[in-house]
């Protein structure tokens, strides 16, 4: 095992800001001694391929320089290839525009703390989410949602992402006015019936937050072995308007609607695909099974 880093620079990530502030970050963990092997992602997905051939190289330790989907290629790059046993570490140089899962641990300086955390060697083991589908498996650090949330997410990401928090506000209210309300059927652990309650959405979380500063799973625990299960029944237009900037403040889950579940397995029975937002990037799928893995990954943080 290679005990040099493995950094991916994603240049594109926070509207180009990653480009311009990656060589001194790097250079400033050189300056303290870190090896670090740096390669530049030149598209979407380049960072999987990127982060798959550097893992058949012996390469354990990476860094994301980049958002959260940065991370999330790279991880699926490794997963996807060697499996839930292959074990690596991953540091951030979160230079993108969410980096919502680093919000668990550091709320103000994240880019600071993470860098420290390379710095101090200091990590900890983290949990996944592995997503079965009908064409194979996606993992996820962060959080998996469908209905509303992966609606905005698909928005946002189409013509809104360059905007940052402001974009996934916007997705917001454009998905309000165009408000939607449908079941997924689904049951967890040992459970024999199916649930089919009409919803809001549903999101499957790690971690606590999702674009950027929405606190979408207040009790979640990114080390606990469980999926934090959040549950929002079919509330009116204005009454979610109303409850709008609870989501941010995570409140929305004493809604009498709002339901919250720690859970390990989850089944799904969809007859068709559905649009998934995985780690702020979205996808349609034909979603069969979501489980955890425990402590799967170490995380500078």
């Amino acid at each position: 095992m290679r005990e040099t880093f493995f950094a991916i620079v994603n240049p594109a990530a926070g509207g180009g800001r990653s480009a311009k502030l990656a060589g001194p970050a790097i250079a400033r963990l050189r300056e303290h001694g870190l090896r670090v092997d740096v390669i530049v992602s030149s598209g979407p997905g380049h960072a999987a391929d990127l982060a798959r051939e550097a893992y058949a190289q012996n390469y354990r330790r990476f860094i994301a320089v980049g958002g959260d989907g940065t991370a999330h290629e790279i991880l699926n790059g490794i997963f996807t290839h060697a499996g839930p046993r292959a074990h690596v570490s991953l540091g951030f140089l979160p230079l993108g525009t969410g980096n919502s899962f680093l919000r668990d641990f550091a709320k103000k300086d994240a880019a600071e703390a993470a860098l420290q955390a390379l710095l101090e060697n200091r990590h900890r083991p983290v949990d996944l989410l592995r997503l079965t589908h009908s064409r194979g498996e996606i993992y996820a650090f962060n959080l998996l949602s469908i209905g509303f949330t992966a609606d905005v997410a698909t928005l946002t990401n189409r013509y809104f992402k360059p905007l940052g928090p402001l974009g996934y506000l916007l997705g917001v209210l454009v998905r309000v006015a165009q408000l939607r309300r449908r079941p997924f059927a689904l049951r967890c652990d040992e459970e024999q019936n199916w649930d089919n309650r009409r919803c809001l959405f549903l999101t499957f979380n790690n971690s606590k937050y999702t674009g950027g500063t929405m606190l979408i799973a207040p009790n979640a625990d990114a080390s606990d072995g469980f999926i934090e299960f959040v549950r929002w029944g079919p509330i009116g237009r204005f009454g979610l308007l109303r409850m709008l900037p609870k989501l941010y403040d995570g409140t929305h889950i004493h809604h009498p609607l709002a339901s919250r579940r720690a859970v390990r397995h989850i089944e799904f029975n969809l007859p068709e695909p559905v649009d998934v937002m995985i780690d702020g990037e979205t996808a349609s799928l034909e979603i069969r099974s979501l489980d955890s893995l425990p402590a799967a990954v170490d995380v500078y943080i």
